[in-house]
């Protein structure tokens, strides 16, 4: 590729902006961005088919549904790309002013301790759609509609982990512009994230031990209830014995990292 496609595609390709400093899930986003990026013409051309086949009078229910799973679909993936090629809308007049260290740290900030938190908890609210919904073989409401809804509920929430990837792979990138981005450090710099990552894990880790080990007649909300899940009351204010436990775990795990990493020259 000439120097002059190189610098062609740049402009009209966001993914290739800073190529040579994107790492593994930088190009993954990317690759996978420009394939849903195909949705989109699909789309148009079922709108385009249910217009004319509505006007026809030969409606098709499963056109209407369909447009909803491939906007669905293209957007979820859209988000890790443009967060990828930096691509998204900033609404900051003062943004482009600040020198290079000074929006690298507005960006990790928003990153981690915003926007990928929000991610996180997205990506646990839609667990239970999905599962429900694989459980129940959940259809359309329109007898000719799409059916196996399922489908899209289980990709929707699939989507959160893929812009998960997306956030943590360009924090770690614009980490490495201020320090070297080693474990601890990545852990250190997101502690909201990996505060609520390890929470959700230790609280699926002993929901689903306690669950596979219950009683007969002990119901999944039975479960939820044990004294494990209960909360710490301090004045007006309570925690839950899981996040106390994902603060301290995370801390210890940041320092056990650090300890072991090797000393910097």
């Amino acid at each position: 590729m000439s120097e002059q496609t190189k610098a062609a595609a740049a402009i009209s390709d966001p993914g290739e902006n800073g190529r040579a400093e994107h790492n593994r899930g930088d190009r993954l986003t990317v690759q996978l961005g420009n394939v849903a990026a195909w949705l989109f013409p699909v789309l148009m051309v079922a709108i385009c088919a249910q217009v004319v086949l509505r006007q026809a009078g030969h409606n098709q229910a499963w056109l209407d549904d369909l447009q909803w799973w491939l906007y669905g679909a293209a957007v979820l993936v859209g988000i890790g790309y443009a967060v990828v090629t930096d691509s998204h809308v900033r609404v900051d007049i003062l943004y482009d002013n600040f020198d290079r260290a000074k929006r690298v740290r507005i960006d990790i900030f928003g990153l981690v301790w915003l926007f990928l938190p929000f991610i996180i908890l997205c990506w646990d609210v839609t667990l239970d759609y999905a599962l429900t919904s694989i459980r129940t073989g959940e259809g359309s409401d329109s007898p000719n509609g799409l059916h196996n809804l399922w489908i899209l509920k289980s990709f929707m929430n699939l989507a959160f982990v893929f812009i998960a990837i997306a956030v943590w792979s360009t924090y770690v990138r614009l980490l490495g512009d201020l320090t070297r981005p080693v474990l601890w450090k990545q852990l250190f710099w997101a502690f909201p994230s990996v505060a609520y990552a390890v929470n959700l894990a230790l609280y699926y880790a002993l929901f689903g031990f306690f669950y596979l080990t219950r009683g007969e007649n002990t119901s999944s909300r039975d479960v939820g209830r044990l004294p494990v899940f209960g909360e710490l009351e301090f004045g007006a204010h309570d925690m839950r014995y899981t996040v106390l436990g994902a603060l301290i775990l995370t801390v210890l795990l940041i320092a056990v990292l650090r300890a072991v990493a090797p000393r910097e020259a």
